[in-house]
């Protein structure tokens, strides 16, 4: 609860305006990680229902963080392709992120560091193993959680 108090508290604090919102980092991260998906594949992905994924992915579309194109396979259903724009804001507030962190973990020793990294890790799999989902990691399975 306080990881996500402070996460939520920094970014009111922020200066940089246009934060992505939640649901939207989470499918933009997920369409970066495995390529342009349909809105059926994203609800699977994350066990929702498509109507709550197709309000969420609409939104993201007024705002122009995400296309639609046609199914490289050769799919009926259309694709959800991040935009450049998307991938912008993606990875700015991932450094975001990131950074934050990183100031909170300012004094820890790097042991300690690296023990809370392989622990959430572990965390983020065993949750992943109960819900029977995984993300998508480079490099497959055996790589580090995000």
């Amino acid at each position: 609860m306080l990881i996500g108090r402070h996460q939520a508290m920094a970014a009111l604090r922020a200066d940089s305006g246009g934060r992505l919102e939640r649901s939207a980092y989470t499918l933009l991260s997920r369409i970066e990680a495995e390529g342009p998906m349909t809105i059926g594949q994203l609800a699977e992905a994350f066990g929702l229902d498509t109507s709550t994924v197709n309000r969420q992915t609409a939104a993201m579309l007024r705002q122009t963080l995400v296309e639609r194109i046609p199914d490289p396979d050769g799919g009926i259903a259309r694709k959800l392709r991040i935009t450049d724009e998307g991938m912008r804001r993606l990875h700015h507030d991932r450094e975001w992120s990131v950074n934050g962190l990183a100031s909170v973990l300012e004094d820890w020793p790097q042991e300690e560091v690296t023990a809370l990294a392989r622990l959430l890790t572990r965390l983020n799999r065993s949750i992943e193993g109960k819900e029977g989902r995984s993300w998508p990691r480079p490099g497959g399975p055996a790589e580090a959680a995000r």
